[in-house]
């Protein structure tokens, strides 16, 4: 039977769920909220305040929608789903996403740190601090070895984490979070913890609660220079599958911290649908948590789905009916690698209102480009607005050919200023 899907949100994340989405035989009519200058091509985009619950509800029941796909987190930290639960007439509704509890997940850091010691989930050491535990706070980070992590316990946009080498540098930075607001309520408390050393994956899995399915891993790029240099961003670019993510390692994963996760969930009472982001540092062929998201990330979501070669409409009907037991993950062999186009000046001040050149993308072979912070303007020509702008993206037999016609790709998008990092993917070459 066919759904009526309205998706939440506006990023390339949104751009890729709503594209695998439009491929479905599942689909009745797709919508997103607010989408972008791309998703128009493969969905209707539909002008919804995102924080407007009441508004959301009402497109709901006009459109005749039978699932809900949330794919930004702070709806999910402020409680989209108790909302559509506490009334009746939604009990069928299908909602990818966890409720506000299950969402703390994200949406605290302290919160998160707590569950993983409780439930036996390998992460860094760590203590947690807030501004009448400022002195304290200092005399922890004097008896750790450099760098310094600090992370905003809130939500701060992907922005709420510094590492720092100089000692009076991270004292400085923790007095400014906590006395002075550096990240708004977010840094009203500060998680400090021990530095890890390794190299980082991004892990998937779409939970029913109980069961889960593990998606294709991808690792991103965060800083905004080559050689991983530069400020952190919101992410540069991703490659999927991970050459180094062996079987081994993946039953490691599984093992130590994603069933451990479930379970800790269930074992808490704390009913979950939809996916989890793992965040891990891989060091020494032993995983630990960095961080936990509540939904999928960006620009990971690029790769990975489009290396899923399941219906996603079946997916995540599965899991809203608690019966993802029965699926089992089907993935394209291929390589997939997106770069990120970004606006210049970011990531602290980005230029926004270029023109944007696209070319035909059905004219390149194995190539796919998944919009983000993308507007039309009154003419229809499509203009940026935002810091990331667009990915590039590509499959390939390995990921050289994949980058290789990815990067093609980008070179025939013109925009003036636009930024690219080089070397997304190239580490993994080697």
């Amino acid at each position: 039977m066919k759904v009526n899907v309205l998706v939440l949100g506006g990023g390339g994340r949104e751009s890729a769920l709503t594209w695998k989405l439009a491929q479905s035989a599942r689909i009745g009519r797709l919508y997103v909220a607010p989408g972008n200058a791309g998703t128009q091509a493969y969905a209707e985009n539909v002008d919804l305040p995102l924080q407007n619950f009441a508004a959301v509800k009402d497109f709901i029941i006009e459109h005749e929608v039978g699932m809900l796909v949330v794919g930004p987190e702070q709806p999910l930290v402020d409680g989209i789903r108790d909302y559509f639960a506490a009334d009746a007439g939604f009990r069928d509704l299908c909602i990818v996403g966890p409720g506000r509890a299950g969402a703390t997940l994200e949406g605290s850091k302290d919160f998160a740190k707590d569950f993983m010691q409780r439930h036996h989930i390998p992460t860094a050491a760590y203590r947690s601090f807030t501004e009448a535990t400022l002195a304290e706070g200092k005399a922890f980070l004097a008896g750790l070895k450099p760098p310094y992590v600090l992370k905003a316990d809130g939500l701060a946009s992907g922005k709420g984490v510094l590492i720092l080498n100089d000692l009076k540098e991270a004292e400085t930075a923790l007095e400014d979070m906590l006395c002075h607001a550096r990240f708004g309520k977010a840094s009203a408390k500060v998680v400090i913890e021990e530095f890890l050393s390794g190299i980082e994956v991004s892990v998937f899995v779409l939970t029913d609660g109980k069961d889960y399915v593990i998606l294709p891993e991808a690792k991103d790029y965060k800083r905004i220079g080559d050689g991983d240099t530069g400020p952190n961003t919101g992410g540069m670019g991703s490659v999927s599958p991970v050459p180094f993510f062996t079987d081994e390692l993946r039953e490691k994963v599984e093992r130590l911290i994603v069933r451990p996760t479930i379970d800790g969930l269930r074992r808490d009472a704390v009913p979950y649908t939809g996916f989890i982001f793992f965040g891990l540092m891989v060091c020494a062929g032993e995983p630990y948590v960095i961080e936990y998201n509540v939904r999928m990330g960006d620009p990971e979501t690029q790769s990975v789905m489009m290396r899923i070669d399941n219906d996603l409409v079946d997916l995540l009907e599965s899991a809203c009916m608690h019966r993802l037991g029965e699926q089992r993950m089907r993935t394209d062999p291929r390589t997939a690698v997106h770069v990120v186009m970004a606006a210049p000046g970011y990531p602290d001040k980005p230029q926004t209102g270029a023109e944007i050149r696209l070319p035909d993308v059905s004219a390149v072979g194995d190539g796919v480009i998944f919009h983000a912070g993308t507007v039309r303007d009154a003419q229809g020509a499509v203009r940026s607005g935002g810091g990331r702008i667009l990915s590039a993206g590509a499959w390939g037999e390995d990921i050289e050919a994949a980058r290789r016609k990815a990067y093609a790709l980008l070179d025939r998008i013109g925009m003036d200023g636009k930024y690219s990092r080089t070397d997304i993917g190239l580490d993994l070459c080697r």
